[in-house]
């Protein structure tokens, strides 16, 4: 069974600590804890991940981004990318193979990812419901747990 990990983007972006710095891999970009401790997590556990950022959609690591951004999936009016991209990109970026979809992150990106993957496949959220603080810890016992 094939596994894929969906890690939500982060609001800190690398651009804040070097903005002359141009583009660089999605996976470099997101430099907050949030997105590193969710990143490894997923490095361990999954067959692949991709990143839904509210701006793209689904992001391999090493796609290129360009510079810095503020989109989210909790203000609509910063415009995040409709649910019907991220279908397509469901298909397009053959994520519909896989077996298993873990998702992170917040209510809306999971509400985002739930919709996305709607007609291939059941994303389980394992730690859906949990404050930010103790979702990390979860996150981090997940992953250490699995490097065993």
């Amino acid at each position: 069974m094939r596994t894929l990990v969906v890690v939500p983007c982060g609001a800190k972006k690398i651009w804040a600590e070097e903005p002359s710095l141009g583009a660089v891999r999605a996976a470099d970009a997101y430099v907050g804890v949030p997105f590193r401790v969710n990143r490894a997590y997923a490095e361990v556990v999954g067959d692949a991940w991709v990143i839904l950022s509210a701006r793209y959609g689904f992001l391999a690591p090493d796609d290129l981004l360009e510079g810095p951004y503020e989109v989210t999936f909790k203000r609509k009016k910063t415009s995040p990318v409709a649910v019907e991209t991220l279908r397509r990109q469901v298909i397009e970026r053959d994520l519909a193979s896989f077996d298993r979809v873990i998702g992170l992150g917040g209510v809306e990106y999971r509400a985002a990812l739930a919709e996305a993957f709607r007609d291939h496949a059941d994303v389980t959220f394992p730690f859906a419901g949990l404050a930010l603080g103790y979702s990390l810890q979860a996150t981090k016992a997940a992953t250490a747990a699995a490097e065993k």
